[in-house]
């Protein structure tokens, strides 16, 4: 069950529609759910789409569309390269094996300490400061440099 909390954040995307649209929020919604569960178990899915008032399907299907939905669980820290052509030019491959290289996990994987899951991202709207990461969903870091990607992993490891 989602807390009251987040049924109150939910409330508040929902009131940004007309009232017979309430499933135009289920992005933020998703969000919401995932902030707090850490990532979307097909039943977290299901009540988002019941409290939204829209087939269980329906919400399944953006959460399984977008890669900043989590459909099992992920590391404390998550960090998604992107790896489109810009980034891939400018180093986003060679940061992505680096980052490989040093938690000792590939794409899709988890740490087995379950601090670190490691994510390849599509475009991110940033190709100008390649290569980039995102991590958690809302932290852009840019130009990252392998001494850069120790830094990140240093600062995250406290």
């Amino acid at each position: 069950m989602l807390s009251q909390e987040s049924l109150k954040l939910i409330d508040v995307e929902v009131a940004k529609y007309p009232p017979d649209q309430k499933q135009s929020a289920v992005m933020a919604a998703l969000r919401i759910a995932q902030q707090e569960k850490g990532w979307l178990a097909r039943e977290t899915i299901d009540e988002v789409a019941q409290y939204l008032e829209m087939p269980a399907i329906a919400a399944f299907e953006v959460a399984s569309f977008y890669n900043m939905y989590d459909l099992e669980p992920v590391g404390k820290h998550k960090i998604t390269v992107c790896t489109n052509l810009p980034c891939a030019l400018s180093g986003g491959v060679q940061a992505a094996e680096y980052l490989k290289q040093k938690l000792g996990i590939d794409f899709n994987e988890t740490t087995p300490d379950g601090n670190f899951t490691l994510k390849e991202g599509e475009c991110m709207g940033a190709c100008g400061d390649a290569p980039v990461l995102l991590h958690n969903n809302h932290r852009m870091c840019s130009w990252m440099t392998t001494e850069k990607i120790d830094q990140m992993l240093a600062d995250l490891a406290k």
